[in-house]
């Protein structure tokens, strides 16, 4: 591939300030089984290139799914036009020496057993057993079990020397269970929907506790039918790492995006209560709060060594001791907005433009143990998997709704609840933080389905969170 596009790189004679290609290989496969009857078994493999020129401070992007050298050639040329086209738009005059600097060198998902060491047989007959084991009793009407693979590989050159390689392995894996009693239904699934998204091998199909965990989720949604009603009451709130991913990502992440503050998203996605000014002063939360930007996590579904422009991929506080210091934003955006970022542009094909987007965003462990979180509780609810979403396009009033939850009572967990669910305003959330987890309490979860862009791009983010107590949340239950 290097001397293809290499050769590439030489024969596009334009009089351009930086040219860049960038060729991905997508493979996939999916599967999925219903009631344990298998429901879709596909394969998909996708390579094509995207060709970027700068001319006089603007960029230019054209792409084709070719990577003979006239296609590359022609492909090169429309970007160059367009990018001539645009400069009686442009905003901001980029420069290839500080938005496009000379990188080498390649990035590897870890991994333990190659994704094509089991046939599509074996997997869908682990998913039916799956299914056959959540039908814990005849009140479960409905099982679901599915898993997914997929191999990414990426070039990345220039005009000015980078070469990049990156192969990334990505497995991801949903089960759950429908339970229903008359008028009453109640679901239950591992973490939420397809949560445990991560880049590794099929050693990540089977768990250690895999058939435990199977058997516990039948079983939540049977007791989840004569379970109590979340109460409707301001109190103390606890939340599960599977559910402090959703939090951390539609009321950290999005906002923080700078392309949405500087209002490029404003028409589809939407903007963000955070602005430019805000960054190095604005007090987020409370000093329990630290935020790191962090592609370096072996496994975690968003690390990569560089992105998708070949801006070197570094460990960064977005949010230090509860106080904003960096942006979700792309060399690009960090020049327009002069903000700091990080190296976020990625792009979710090879026929679409990078943007700023999430990678990975974890909340930093504390000191505290799962037991001192609840210890001195007098009363609070405990919430587990995110089953519902509603946030507003400026990221800053939210309404959340999770499948399973524990009342809190006197330092312990006591009744099962239902319906449990909760709203603030992202400020007065996160200043609600009074107590966050220690590394024995923190887990990383992921999602391949992060949506923005126009035309549309769905990518994959990750989020690690401990658990985390939050003091007077508003909790209501199901008929509220």
């Amino acid at each position: 591939m290097w001397s293809e596009l290499t050769k590439a790189i030489a024969n596009i004679n334009l009089p351009a300030d930086w040219l860049g290609i960038r060729v991905v290989k997508d493979t996939s496969a999916h599967h999925s089984v219903r009631d344990g009857l298998p429901q879709r078994n596909g394969k998909s493999v996708t390579t094509g290139a995207m060709l970027e020129v700068m001319v006089d401070g603007c960029i230019g992007y054209a792409a084709t799914n070719s990577l003979q050298l006239t296609s590359l050639q022609d492909a090169a040329k429309k970007a160059y036009q367009q990018a001539l086209t645009a400069k009686q738009w442009w905003i901001h005059p980029f420069q290839a020496t500080s938005e496009r600097p000379k990188v080498v060198g390649e990035y590897v998902s870890p991994f333990v057993e190659p994704l094509n060491s089991l046939s599509a047989g074996e997997i869908n007959d682990l998913l039916v057993r799956i299914c056959q084991s959540l039908k814990v009793s005849e009140q479960i009407v409905k099982t679901t079990a599915g898993a997914n693979t997929g191999e990414r590989e990426t070039w990345f050159v220039s005009s000015n020397g980078s070469e990049v390689y990156q192969k990334f392995l990505f497995l991801s894996t949903h089960y759950g269970a429908i339970a229903q009693d008359g008028a009453i239904v109640q679901q239950r699934t591992n973490n939420g929907w397809e949560a445990n998204y991560f880049q590794g091998g099929m050693e990540l199909l089977q768990p250690e506790n895999l058939w435990q965990r199977v058997q516990r989720i039948g079983e939540e949604a049977v007791e989840l039918l004569t379970a109590e009603e979340c109460p409707t009451t301001r109190t103390n709130l606890v939340l599960a790492p599977d559910q402090m991913m959703l939090q951390i990502h539609e009321s950290v992440g999005h906002p923080l995006e700078l392309d949405r503050i500087l209002g490029d998203e404003r028409n589809y996605a939407g903007g963000s209560f955070v602005n430019k000014s805000d960054f190095g002063v604005l007090v987020y939360g409370s000093p329990l709060m630290n935020i790191t930007f962090d592609p370096t996590v072996p496994g975690e579904s968003a690390s990569y060594g560089y992105d998708d422009t070949g801006a070197v991929a570094t460990r960064e506080y977005l949010i230090k001791e509860g106080v904003l210091l960096r942006g979700l934003g792309s060399l690009e955006s960090q020049k327009r907005a002069g903000v700091p970022g990080v190296a976020c542009a990625r792009a979710c094909s090879w026929n679409r433009p990078a943007i700023d987007r999430m990678a990975n965003l974890n909340l930093e462990p504390g000191k505290a143990s799962f037991e001192e979180i609840i210890a001195d509780i007098e009363h609070g609810v405990y919430m587990e998997s995110n089953r519902s979403w509603s946030i507003d396009d400026r990221r800053y009033k939210f309404q959340f709704g999770c499948e399973y939850a524990k009342l809190i009572e006197n330092g312990k967990l006591t009744k099962t609840l239902r319906n449990p669910n909760y709203r603030a305003t992202t400020p007065e959330f996160w200043h609600s933080l009074t107590k966050v987890g220690n590394s024995s309490t923190w887990e990383m979860y992921g999602t391949p389905y992060c949506g923005k862009g126009e035309p549309n791009q769905a990518i994959w983010v990750g989020h690690g969170s401990p658990v985390c107590q939050f003091a007077n949340v508003e909790v209501f239950g199901g008929g509220d």
